[in-house]
């Protein structure tokens, strides 16, 4: 049956071809040893077969082997590895699909087998002797995938510092630029030396040649015309920079940040350009470095270029890429007067995407950054005049519920932002039932509403600090007309709130409504008592016809009456 299914496997439809993997990874979970065996003699009697029917049995290998080389003998896993080499390194053209179905068999088997793995790449890797481009491709990966590998990479840069020198092509070049492979493992490995083969390894075992590897890549390749060349070698340098002598590190900052932003201009995929400047801003904040600095208003300018950038939701990359800026601008928190600054008079430029930009950088740094908290109500200031735009009311309702989780809104001015959430609650329809918006892009007044709703929601049950804020103070929004279309999140919030405290027995559940309604108190506030009256008695027929009789008879003697017994006061108002 195995036989059978290898044949079938040089069937050109690739339903056909999944179907064969499937099948002999079935038989294989069942034998490992005979079917791998199988495979393996069937490739040896069978040099010639066309490419694919090759890749479809080597790809067939590299399932089996990864579900099941617990229960492979050794003796089978050595022919394995040195079939998977052979085929990997027959062609010295570059044949992705039949080498890189080679290449995976070696990552598997060295999930458990590395030092054997090492031992036949190694014999493929040799000084002053250009390897196969998939033998780097190799090396690269087994540093991504196992630990193990760590170890081995001292004599394997040791070996490669000299190879790049003699790389012409820009593939090779390309495959070389692995090196950010090799440095993100040794970062890893470094950061969990608990779990590690070899705890005694440190990160200055490999700076000296890591940063003769920066010196090649970084003032040589970087430059070359190649946009993929050009963006690997930038995601490597990102890499490295952590792994570099602090002072090499700090000498070389003016040349790094400048370079690696102009790739921008360079490239259309800006995500690999945004990650490898990150790793960079991060590695110069944590070892210290004083001339980053210098590099503040060129990186501030370049980064909010790029934060304000659309992003596109269903494009993964713009997404990541929108993420790696909003982390460069949380790291740069370690200059918050500059950083705040620059952040707020970007909010004041008139320009709905600078505008938009800003706002999400603000939400970002409040969520993220405790160094946001001395800077609190120069922000809550701030933010006004953004709430003023409809376009930007989306942005600025997250900003505000940012703000309301770290305590802005307790603060002086924090009630003019509970009462924006109210006022976007009320928003009339933009449209009729039948219609929708011709602009998929246009902020609706119901988009906005229902977020708003949902957003007062929020704030009433997760933020347990607010409930002083908005208790009874949400009260007020119930009676004045403008309000009314708010009327049911405001009772929800209420009933929540007002629910919590009375279960509570908290003191601040009582309200004194004397001391909330004019009428108790007809002498204050300029005697607003008795004009409040006289005017409800020309209204009086609009307000009920039988109001007019009973209150020509009942307001005059209210309304001269400065010195009228308090008592009266209550027992005539309630019987008006």
């Amino acid at each position: 049956v195995t036989l059978a299914l290898l044949d079938a496997a040089n069937d050109k439809d690739p339903a056909v071809q999944e179907q064969v993997r499937k099948s002999v990874l079935t038989l294989g979970k069942q034998q490992p040893d005979r079917v791998l065996a199988m495979c393996q003699d069937y490739l040896l009697k069978h040099p010639k077969l066309v490419v694919i029917h090759r890749v479809v049995i080597l790809q067939t290998i590299e399932l089996i082997v990864s579900t099941r080389i617990e229960d492979v003998c050794a003796s089978r896993i050595k022919s394995i590895i040195s079939l998977a080499s052979d085929e990997m390194t027959r062609s010295k053209e570059v044949l992705p699909d039949w080498q890189q179905a080679a290449s995976d068999i070696l990552v598997a088997v060295g999930n458990k087998y590395i030092n054997d793995i090492m031992e036949e790449i190694l014999s493929k890797f040799q000084p002053g002797v250009l390897p196969h481009f998939f033998v780097v491709q190799t090396l690269a990966n087994l540093s991504d995938s196992n630990y193990g590998m760590v170890p081995f990479l001292n004599a394997i840069l040791g070996t490669m510092l000299p190879m790049l020198g003699i790389a012409k092509q820009d593939n090779m070049k390309w495959v070389f630029s692995s090196l950010c492979h090799f440095s993100d493992s040794i970062l890893e490995y470094l950061a969990n030396l608990d779990k590690a083969p070899d705890p005694t390894v440190r990160k200055d075992t490999f700076c000296s040649e890591i940063y003769a590897a920066y010196d090649i890549l970084f003032n040589t390749w970087i430059q070359s015309r190649e946009p993929k060349l050009r963006l690997t070698v930038a995601e490597a340098v990102g890499s490295m920079c952590h792994l570099m002598p602090s002072d090499k590190l700090e000498e070389q900052i003016p040349k790094i940040i400048p370079t690696i932003m102009s790739l921008y201009k360079k490239n259309n995929e800006h995500y690999v350009i945004s990650k490898s400047l990150c790793q960079v801003i991060d590695a110069s904040v944590n070892m210290g470095s004083r001339v980053l600095e210098t590099q503040l208003d060129g990186l501030l300018f370049v980064l909010h270029q790029q934060v304000c950038a659309p992003v596109d939701y269903s494009d993964p990359p713009t997404v990541k890429n929108h993420n790696e800026i909003l982390r460069c601008f949380s790291l740069l928190n370690s200059f918050p007067d500059r950083l705040v600054m620059f952040v707020l008079q970007k909010l004041e430029n008139s320009n709905e995407r600078s505008r938009m930009g800003s706002l999400a950088v603000l939400r970002h740094l409040i969520n993220s950054s405790a160094t946001m908290e001395s800077k609190k109500l120069l922000i809550l200031a701030s933010i006004r005049q953004p709430m003023a735009d409809h376009s930007n009311k989306k942005r600025v309702v997250q900003v505000i519920s940012a703000m309301a989780h770290h305590g802005y809104l307790e603060l002086e001015g924090g009630e003019l932002l509970v009462r924006f959430i109210v006022q976007n609650c009320a928003l009339p329809d933009t449209f009729q039932r039948s219609q929708r918006p011709t602009d998929p892009e246009e902020v609706t007044n119901e988009a906005l509403r229902t977020m708003c709703d949902n957003t007062l929601h929020l704030l009433t049950t997760t933020v347990g600090r607010l409930a002083d804020v908005l208790w009874p103070k949400l009260l007020y929004y119930l009676t004045p007309s403008q309000y009314s279309n708010a009327t049911s999140p405001l009772c929800k919030s209420l009933i929540v709130l007002g629910s919590k405290k009375k279960t509570g027995q908290e003191p601040s559940f009582n309200i004194d409504f004397k001391q909330e309604v004019n009428a108790a108190f007809p002498f204050n506030s300029r005697g607003h008592g008795a004009p409040s009256l006289s005017l409800l008695q020309v209204l009086s027929i609009n307000i009920h016809p039988n109001a007019e009789t009973l209150w020509e008879k009942e307001i005059p003697p209210l309304s001269t009456a400065e010195s009228l017994d308090k008592k009266q006061w209550d027992e005539k108002m309630l019987k008006v």
